[in-house]
C-alpha cells in the first residue's frame, strides 16, 4: 500500500446519495480576481439564479471575499436561509474544492477535505484548496474534519448511490496528474475504505469537447433516486465529434451491474447543439447531466434551446415525478467550461454547526 494512504480510516462510513436530505449547498461568489473578471456580471446574475433557486428549499452557504450584492438575488428567493463567509477562493466550483462528507450509523457527519490541484495542475488552485479548512476555522460545521490531503479527488469525479456503490471515470481518477504514482487498483481501494463502498463502477469512455476535468461523472452520467437509474449523455448525430466516444460510453454503462446483479436503467439525456465561445470559438462543454438534486428539487442547467431544454426536463420529470424540476439558464458558466453542479457541494443533515 502507498505510503500517502491515510491511516484513520473508519470503516462504518457511508457516503450519501445526492437525493437525501441536506442541511445546505456550499457556492462560491465569482469575484474580479476569478477568471470570470471579463464577464464578471454575467457570471453574478447567473450563480445569483443558483443562490435563488436553492434558498427554497435548503440553507445555502456562500463563499469568497465579498458577499452577493441583492441585486443579482432573483424572486423566489429566501434570503434568511443565504449564509455569507469570508474566505478567499481562486474559483467558483465548490463542487470540486468542497467537503465530501460521510455519515456514520448514528447520522453524525465527517467532511473529508481532499487534496484540490486545479484538475490536474491545469489552474491556480492555492486558496480552493485551502477552503474546507477555512470554513472549519470559522465554525462553519458541526461534523468533524478528515485531513485527506495526501490524495487528489474532486467531488465531480464521483456518484454514489448511498448504498455502497460508486461510479465515475477511469480518464479523470487515473490521471497522472493527480495520484498518479497509484495504479487502479490502488485508487480503488483506497476510495472503498474512505467512503465505505462495497463496489466501484468505472467508465473507460465519455468526455466532453471543452471540459478541463477529464471526464467528470457529473458531466456524463448521473443517479437517480433509489438508485437504479442513470441519466446520460448521448449524441444521436454520427457527424458530431462526441459520437463515437458517447456511443462507447453507453455501451460502458450497459455492461454496469447493481449489487443484485441488475442492469440500471439507463435515461438518455439529448446533448445540446454545439455552443461556442465567442471569445476564441472553441466548443463549451454543455450537458444536461450536471444538474443539482437538492431536499426534493432538481435544479437544472439550461443552454437557450427551447426544444431540447424542455426535452431534459421531461425526461427528469418522468423519472422523478416526486420532485420539482427548476431550469436554469447556464450559458454563462459553461463559458468557464462547467455548469450547475459544479458551482455546488451538498452538506448532508449534521453538517453545519446551529
Amino acid at each position: 500500500m502507498n505510503e500517502n494512504f491515510d491511516k484513520d480510516i473508519e470503516p462504518s462510513l457511508r457516503l450519501p446519495a445526492e437525493w437525501e436530505p441536506v442541511d445546505a449547498v456550499l457556492v462560491a461568489w465569482p469575484h474580479e480576481g476569478t477568471d470570470w473578471a471579463y464577464m464578471l456580471d454575467d457570471a453574478r446574475r447567473c450563480i445569483g439564479k443558483i443562490i435563488s433557486a436553492i434558498s427554497r428549499f435548503a440553507r445555502v452557504i456562500v463563499i469568497g471575499p465579498e458577499a452577493p450584492a441583492s441585486e443579482y438575488l432573483a424572486e423566489p428567493c429566501v434570503p434568511e436561509n443565504i449564509q455569507y463567509v469570508e474566505i478567499d477562493i481562486n474559483d467558483t466550483w465548490t463542487r470540486d474544492y468542497g467537503p465530501i462528507t460521510c455519515v456514520d450509523a448514528d447520522g453524525n457527519t465527517l467532511l473529508h477535505d481532499f487534496k484540490f490541484n486545479g484538475w490536474g495542475l491545469k489552474f491556480a488552485s492555492n486558496h480552493d484548496n485551502l477552503a474546507t479548512l477555512r470554513m472549519f476555522e470559522k465554525g462553519v460545521f458541526a461534523g468533524r474534519r478528515a485531513n485527506r490531503l495526501g490524495f487528489v479527488l474532486e467531488g465531480g469525479s464521483i456518484e454514489s448511490d448511498g448504498e455502497g456503490t460508486l461510479i465515475t471515470t477511469e480518464d479523470c481518477l487515473l490521471s497522472p496528474n493527480r495520484n498518479g504514482e497509484l495504479d487502479k487498483e490502488e485508487v480503488e481501494l483506497y476510495l472503498k475504505q474512505t467512503f465505505g463502498l462495497n463496489s466501484v463502477l468505472w467508465l473507460s469512455h465519455g468526455a466532453l469537447e471543452g471540459d478541463d476535468t477529464d471526464g467528470h461523472i457529473d458531466t456524463l452520467a448521473r443517479l437517480a433516486p433509489p438508485g437504479d437509474v442513470i441519466f446520460y449523455v448521448g449524441c444521436s448525430d454520427p457527424d458530431d465529434v462526441h459520437y463515437d466516444c458517447l456511443e462507447a460510453m453507453k455501451r460502458d454503462l450497459e455492461a454496469l451491474r447493481r449489487p443484485n446483479g441488475c442492469a440500471y436503467s439507463l435515461v438518455e439525456l439529448p446533448l445540446p447543439d454545439p455552443i461556442y465561445d465567442p471569445e476564441d470559438g472553441h466548443r463549451l462543454p454543455a450537458t444536461y447531466a450536471n444538474f443539482l438534486i437538492v431536499n426534493g428539487a432538481v435544479l437544472l442547467p439550461v443552454y437557450g434551446q427551447p426544444m431540447k431544454d424542455l426535452m431534459a426536463v421531461q425526461l427528469i420529470e418522468a423519472v422523478m415525478p416526486e420532485y420539482e424540476v427548476v431550469p436554469i439558464d447556464c450559458r454563462a458558466l459553461i463559458r468557464q467550461h462547467g455548469s450547475l453542479h459544479c458551482t455546488t457541494m451538498q452538506l448532508p443533515v449534521n453538517s453545519l454547526a446551529r
